[in-house]
């Protein structure tokens, strides 16, 4: 039998359905090309915003729509994709839903989707092919929800392959309680997951040709914050690091075959001294950090529970900069909370200017069921939150543009991706500030391969050079 998973949200949604392919194709199941041919399809669900959530859910039910005969799984782009597309009732037999949207509709999840056949919250994904296999055997509407502190299976699970990039999850769960965030209602309590687990699980990709991994977490630089991570037995920092993460990067850099260590998301009160001197010390660590810093203004951010001043923030940055002016650093920005006034929008425009952002990912505030800022009012009016969105978008534009013009001429270590999307002739790849390069190839390239690229270009997201 054949299946598929749909994912929708963060990377750690994309791990999570990474890690249950690995699993359904241990369990024997094969995966399917698309949803014609699929007879068992998952969708891996978000409901950070209200409308990742009801994609996801309204993908359920067109799929449950398809297998009952009433409409077309497969939706195509293109009038060449309709013609290869043809309708899946006769293929689909299970449909599931997984994730973070589980967990928060509970049993509620079979009032919007009463014919769904199981639903698993995003810490019990490891049960999935027990499920279909119940599924198959005739039971249907089956609802696994996570204990908040549960610790799941299959952690370690990839599918195979030759792609030279990876995620490796190592900290679960969030404990920050951001007022309007609903991760740790639904992705549970930290755990972070044991250091010889990740550095095993890394050993084993790195031989596997994966020349890149980015260690994820909703908060990674907490890990081994609420549960040791570091065990009596595992040996000693060789350069005295004592704090958890720094201590993990030291273990991944000594891996032989990797190149490259990623990590996101993380918080401004984990940018500490020995984080600092892990990225000097350490050449496998990028060069980029993903800080949200979310306002500018210190009336905001104390509102939202965020636990560091706009002064803090800015301190970090400067820290990372410090040893390296060319360090990356990119960001999140909520605008339109409750009570932002147009002072606290200022700040926040100010702030970014200040820390000279990379590139910047700007979000309309939208309130989520059960949140702290949920029983606010929502008083920023539409019109004008889309107005403070395009006016942060033209700010970073310039920035950016600024940014990247200081790298002309320099020359960028590059991990090549694939050719370029919108120039098949050209080739595309990041650089350790995770920057986007695309060059003309003077000789035969590789996905994978790490080349130096001469920058003679920039525009405000990418760069442009030759080898």
């Amino acid at each position: 039998m054949k299946f598929l998973v749909h994912t929708y949200g963060c990377q750690m949604n994309v791990r999570d359905s990474e890690a249950v392919e690995a699993l359904m194709l241990a369990a024997g199941y094969e995966k399917a090309a698309d949803e014609s041919e699929a007879d068992i399809v998952i969708v891996n669900s978000c409901t950070v915003r209200d409308m990742a959530e009801r994609k996801a859910v309204g993908k359920c039910g067109n799929l449950i729509a398809a297998k009952e005969g009433r409409g077309r799984a497969c939706r195509p782009a293109t009038a060449e994709a309709g013609r290869a597309c043809r309708p899946a009732t006769a293929a689909i037999k299970i449909v599931g839903l997984m994730g973070c949207a589980v967990k928060r509709m509970g049993t509620d999840v079979f009032k919007s989707l009463p014919k769904l056949d199981f639903a698993v919250g995003p810490r019990r994904f490891g049960a999935i092919p027990r499920l279909v296999e119940r599924c198959l055997a005739g039971e249907t509407r089956i609802l696994e929800l996570p204990d908040d502190d549960e610790v799941p299976t299959g952690m370690d699970a990839h599918a195979g392959g030759a792609s030279f990039q990876s995620y490796v999850t190592v900290l679960l769960g969030c404990d920050n309680r951001c007022s309007y965030c609903i991760v740790p209602d639904v992705r549970g309590h930290e755990y972070s997951r044991p250091a010889r687990e990740v550095v095993a699980e890394v050993r084993a990709l790195a031989a596997r040709g994966v020349k890149e991994v980015c260690l994820l977490g909703q908060s990674v630089l907490r890990y081994g914050v609420r549960n040791p991570a570091w065990g009596p037995d595992d040996p000693p920092s060789p350069g005295g690091y004592t704090e958890a993460f720094p201590r993990l990067l030291e273990a991944l850099n000594a891996v032989d075959g990797l190149a490259r260590i990623r990590f996101t998301s993380a918080h401004p009160k984990g940018c500490t001294d020995e984080l600092v001197r892990a990225y000097a010390e350490f050449p496998k660590v990028c060069r980029h950090l993903h800080l949200p810093v979310q306002s500018g203004s210190d009336r905001v951010l104390k509102e939202m529970g965020r636990r560091y001043t706009r002064v803090e923030y800015l301190a970090a940055v400067a820290k990372l900069r410090a040893f390296d002016p060319e360090f990356a650093v990119t960001t999140d920005v909520i605008v339109g909370y409750p009570g932002e006034t147009e002072e606290d929008f200022e700040a926040t425009r100010s702030l970014m200017e200040e820390a000279g952002f990379d590139n910047a990912f700007v979000f309309k505030y939208s309130p989520r069921p059960g949140t702290r800022s949920a029983a606010l009012p929502d008083d920023v009016p539409t019109e004008e939150k889309e107005r403070r969105d395009q006016v942060l978008l033209a700010d970073q534009q310039v920035r950016g543009q600024a940014r990247n013009d200081r790298l002309v001429g320099t020359v960028r270590e590059v991990l090549v991706e694939g050719p370029s999307l919108r120039n098949a002739a050209r080739w595309s790849g990041r650089d350790s500030g995770n920057r986007i390069v695309v060059f003309e190839p003077s000789r035969p390239v590789r996905i994978g391969d790490l080349v130096q690229v001469r920058i003679r270009e920039a525009h405000p997201q990418i760069l442009i050079g030759e080898i």
